[in-house]
């Protein structure tokens, strides 16, 4: 029986927060190597592939979702992540002339801390692998996904995992228990290499003072990785952390100020989540986090209760 190609698929996949990110020093290539413990949560970023009205890897973004995001400025043409994936898997699988449509539905914070790129481009792998029947397995598909950027095979995978390396040498962690979260996502977005160079400045400063050099994370804190597995949001709050904090409170400074207000409100801990701006909140149940949305928004504040881990990128609705 031959199986019919598919004329659209719809595929979601998550945004993620950073429980724990220990960064090394800046290598001559100009990255860091980084320890990472990666949860994927529930707000999910969705990308359609179906043919298109003109030739080619097109793209179209359509913002709005629960936290409302904007997406006006984001490049539609082909440097945009999403359509560099599709290109990507075109050529790994030897299709000439390829030719699709995605529709992206952006939910995950733009420039953010979430990965919401990152996202996006593994939900165009699977789309446009199903979309074209290329037969890709999920090992095919994370070493095109690591060419893509170091935060997108996680978002392809989904769960909870170790990242070493640049991020992208991922380990799965076992975690069948759900931790609950608000997020509080800022008006504008932080660009990951300011962030970064940000830190490089700060530490460098902080050495001339005779503070020690920033060494080379080598795993990831045990007893973050205990917690996650075991869901325990109460021993997770005392050992969350973020070496890229410091950094992001320095080129954006209110965010410690709601920092500081989500622990008054009820948070058992709080934490920029990745490079930054968007702030995760740690609840201790589900309850509690939807109580500490509802309090936030009372203040202004654009804020959403999530929680993780999640599956990544899979199908979203049926194909049509």
């Amino acid at each position: 029986m031959v199986t019919a190609v598919p004329s659209s698929v719809r595929i979601s996949a998550p945004g993620k927060i950073n429980v724990s990110l220990q960064v090394g020093p800046r290598r001559p290539d100009g990255y860091h190597a980084v320890a990472s413990v990666y949860l994927a949560v529930s707000l999910r970023e969705e990308v359609l592939a179906a043919a298109g009205a003109h030739p080619g890897i097109t793209v179209s973004v359509t913002g709005g979702g629960p936290l409302g995001i904007a997406v006006d400025g984001i490049p539609l043409g082909p440097d945009n992540l999403v359509a560099r994936a599709a290109a990507a898997l075109a050529e790994h699988a030897g299709i000439q002339d390829p030719a699709v449509h995605l529709a992206i539905t952006k939910r995950v914070p733009v420039a953010g801390g979430m990965g919401g790129g990152s996202a996006d481009a593994a939900a165009a792998l699977m789309a446009c692998n199903l979309f074209w029947d290329t037969g890709l397995d999920q090992t095919e598909l994370s070493g095109l996904a690591a060419g893509l950027g170091a935060d997108v095979p996680f978002a392809l995978a989904g769960g909870a995992a170790v990242g070493l390396g640049v991020g992208d040498e991922l380990t799965a962690v076992a975690a069948d228990k759900a931790l609950h979260w608000v997020l509080v996502a800022s008006g504008a977005g932080l660009s990951t290499p300011a962030v970064y160079g940000r830190l490089d400045a700060l530490r460098a400063e902080a050495e001339t003072v005779g503070a020690p050099t920033a060494s080379e994370p080598q795993a990831a804190d045990p007893r973050v990785l205990e917690a996650v597995r075991s869901g325990n949001a109460a021993a997770l709050a005392g050992v969350i952390t973020n070496d890229l904090q410091p950094a992001a409170l320095s080129l954006v400074p209110e965010l410690e100020t709601v920092l500081n207000r989500g622990r008054e409100l009820g948070a058992l801990a709080g934490l920029v989540s990745g490079s930054g701006p968007t702030l995760a909140f740690l609840a201790g149940d589900a309850g509690a986090a939807a109580k500490l949305q509802a309090a936030l928004r009372a203040e202004g504040h654009n804020a959403l209760a999530v929680h993780g881990p999640v599956a990544g990128a899979g199908m979203t609705a049926d194909k049509t």
